[in-house]
């Protein structure tokens, strides 16, 4: 998106308030980006109204409030805020995944969980008690998302969270790629926005592979099991793809590790023979199941495979996927910078990294000015543009 249209967009309202942006530790650096992006954007804007009430501190050299979440050497923490939050349109980020912080307890190293980073979260909102105009969450990967619905006696612990959050007075939550979206039916009332990074991994893919071409000879998208073919469905409509999925045959007889273990992966699909593949998922969490589809479109003949996923987490290391690369299994592994990424990942060859920081400042930017981000939900339009260009070039 030019910067020219963003500009008519957002300077035809005031916006809700002065712009304050929290990133926790846990999301500090894709903050900081994010807040480059809006110091710029803001310096260069020109407009008849920046001397007014309604833009106080619509400038500023950076939006980044001064807070804190000190620990006690019981474990224990507190959310500071060092500066008013009072009538500010605040943007809370946070990424549960990251694994790298860690805090003490009773004089041993604890290492941060999913659970640690949602207190936290909890704690900061705690600390603007009330003040602000507004509270919109910035949590890309949506916390216990992967425990989303009941099929027994069990906790339905992201619906919990995302109605606790409402009731503490966050007013919007955005996610990326949830891993379902119906999940938002906990709180029917509130904002609640699940954003597809498919322009990232399409921009990635023409920067990265020259010789790639998107057109039904040559390409095909997978979907590597039912639940996630929203996704390639999207990606094959928006490039005139076609499109495969795999279901996972599974044993219903046994329980393994608290699940019915996986017997096969079947294929549903047109002939893939001599096409690039990319394979659209939510997250590699240990990377099994893309690994074996891999394998399987590979012993079909496939081309290239490129494995396009939102979240990272490589739980089980990278070895998996360097074993994979130099066996000539996948040719590249495309996750964003949306939860932390180890210095190991960021060095690997087979590894492209999507970054999502502009495309959170234009969503904070949009919203600051209460204008819609629609156009930002649905990027196929850009991804027509972006790709209309590269084949000019």
């Amino acid at each position: 998106m030019s910067d020219k249209k963003q500009e008519v967009r957002n300077l035809e309202t005031i916006p809700v308030g002065s712009l304050g942006l929290i990133p926790l530790e846990s999301c500090r650096s894709l903050g900081e980006k994010v807040d480059k992006y809006l110091v710029k954007w803001r310096t260069e804007r020109e407009s008849e109204h920046k001397d007014s009430l309604a833009f106080a501190g619509y400038q500023r050299d950076t939006y980044i409030l001064d807070t804190k979440v000190p620990r006690f050497g019981s474990g224990e923490a507190k959310g500071v805020i060092n500066e008013s939050v009072r009538g500010d349109d605040l943007y809370i980020m946070v990424d549960v995944c990251n694994h790298s912080l860690t805090y003490s307890l009773s004089g041993n190293k604890n290492r941060m969980s999913p659970d640690d980073h949602y207190q936290d979260l909890k704690r900061i909102i705690a600390a603007v008690g009330g003040k602000a105009r507004r509270i919109t969450v910035i949590m890309p990967f949506l916390y216990e998302s992967r425990q989303h619905k009941r099929s027994s006696r069990e906790s339905l612990d992201c619906a919990l969270a995302l109605q606790e959050l409402v009731s503490m007075g966050v007013d919007n939550i955005i996610t990326f790629d949830a891993h379902d979206p119906r999940v938002q039916n906990a709180i029917p009332l509130h904002g609640f926005e699940t954003v597809q990074p498919a322009y990232q991994f399409i921009k990635g893919l023409v920067n990265n592979v020259p010789d790639i071409k998107f057109d039904s000879d040559h390409m095909m998208t997978i979907s590597p099991d039912e639940g996630g073919m929203s996704r390639a469905i999207y990606i094959a409509n928006v490039l005139g793809l076609d499109m495969g999925m795999f279901y996972k045959r599974r044993d219903y007889t046994r329980i393994v590790d608290g699940r019915n273990p996986i017997v096969a992966h079947e294929f549903l699909g047109t002939d893939v023979e001599g096409k690039d593949m990319i394979i659209i998922d939510d997250m590699i969490s240990s990377g099994e199941s893309v690994i074996e589809v891999a394998t399987a479109l590979k012993a079909r003949k496939a081309n290239r495979i490129f494995i396009a996923t939102t979240f990272g987490l490589f739980t089980n290391g990278l070895e998996k996927f360097d074993k994979a690369y130099e066996d000539g299994l996948i040719h590249r592994v495309l996750t964003t910078n949306l939860v932390y990424q180890t210095p190991e990942l960021l060095q690997r060859e087979w590894y492209i990294n999507c970054d999502m920081s502009k495309y959170i400042a234009y969503i904070i930017d949009t919203l600051n000015h209460d204008s819609s981000i629609s156009d930002l939900l649905n990027p196929s339009e850009r991804i027509q543009n972006f790709l209309k260009e590269h084949q000019a070039k």
